[in-house]
């Protein structure tokens, strides 16, 4: 039997791989013959994307509306904005934290971006102010928890309200338009028979999953979820690290706020209501753990994907959406279930 050697994930939590073998050793034979499966290629974010692979399949079964490209279009457009959310919510989850804020915060940044473009500023710029704001948000959180040493939820919740306040204020609970057609047509259009928002989505997708797996932050960020002191000792910066993802997570509430404003063309005061719950849903369904330090962007993107095809598929079949909300609540229960019978499986 080939020795064992400790090989870990950056700082983050040590796994046991086996040595290479000699060659034409039967360990080095087997090696060899193995087959890469689903769950090799994206770890615990296979789980996600094969509940929606066989969720997609039924609905396809149940519903003959449901592939057409006029439905699959009015489902990206649903689910790209608070599925990039969602990604922003995950980076504050890997860290063992939680940021229930974010869904004033699009309602809010959607809303500055509409009344700068109201007031004569250009769409370029508008956007721009729209998603510093965000930022500055998102920082002013993260800095409230590194550095304050406040409880995340208590800190997001206190700027939930907050900027639900401010937006209120700021528009007198009234619809901020008319907005500028172009502005609108950088969330309504499409790019090679593709929606914007379809593409927007996944190239956030796409670059979390990178930052997250291949980069020094993203190994310092599971670090940091699952031992911070010890990721300390290890010599990260634990306090910019958590300042970042709040920022990042900020950031990208913006982003969905701004494209949700863009997708109505009206800045909407009560923008994004639940937004936050829905985020949780998604990294929760798509395999993060509300401890820390497990999950990755595709799951995240699946379970966004998961919760707006169930809403999709129920307006479909015609059930009636407080099941839907039922399902969605058992599928959480479900998964944070399950990755605690996982973690006492593992420390046993």
């Amino acid at each position: 039997m080939a020795l064992l050697k400790i090989r870990g994930r950056g700082v983050a939590a040590n796994t046991l791989q086996p040595l290479p073998a000699a060659a034409g050793s039967p360990a080095r034979a087997e090696s060899d013959e193995r087959v890469i499966t689903f769950a090799d290629v994206f770890g615990r974010d296979a789980g996600g994307l094969i509940v929606l692979l066989v969720l997609f399949g039924a609905l396809t079964l149940a519903s003959g509306e449901f592939l057409t490209s006029n439905n699959l279009a009015n489902l990206a457009r649903q689910v790209a904005v608070f599925g990039i959310i969602a990604v922003g919510q995950l980076m504050v989850i890997l860290t063992a934290g939680i940021d229930l804020s974010v869904g004033s915060v699009l309602g809010l940044t959607g809303c500055i971006t509409a009344e700068l473009l109201v007031h004569g500023m250009g769409i370029v710029p508008a956007i721009l102010v729209g998603l510093a704001a965000g930022a500055a948000i998102g920082v002013f959180n993260g800095a409230l928890v590194a550095y304050v040493k406040l409880p995340p939820f208590i800190v997001t919740l206190g700027m939930l309200g907050i900027a639900r306040g401010v937006v209120l204020v700021l528009t007198n609970a009234s619809t901020v338009q008319p907005l500028p057609d172009s502005f609108g047509n950088i969330a309504n259009g499409s790019f090679l028979g593709l929606p914007n928002l379809l593409w927007i989505f996944a190239a956030v997708v796409v670059a979390a999953s990178f930052i997250l797996r291949r980069t020094v932050f993203g190994r310092y960020v599971y670090a940091v979820g699952s031992n911070p002191e010890s990721a300390r000792l290890a010599g990260v910066p634990v306090t910019r690290v958590l300042v970042a993802v709040y920022a990042i997570a900020g950031s990208l509430a913006a982003l969905g706020g701004v494209l949700f404003t863009s997708r109505l063309n009206a800045g909407i005061p009560t923008a994004g209501t639940g937004y936050e719950l829905n985020a949780i849903a998604a990294c929760v369904i798509g395999g993060a753990s509300l401890f820390g330090a497990k999950g990755g962007a595709f799951g995240a993107a699946a379970g966004a994907l998961i919760v707006g095809t169930l809403n999709n598929g129920g307006n479909l079949l015609a059930i009636n959406s407080f099941y839907l909300q039922i399902i969605i609540g058992a599928l959480i229960l479900a998964a944070v279930a399950f990755d605690q019978w996982q973690g006492r499986r593992t420390r046993t």
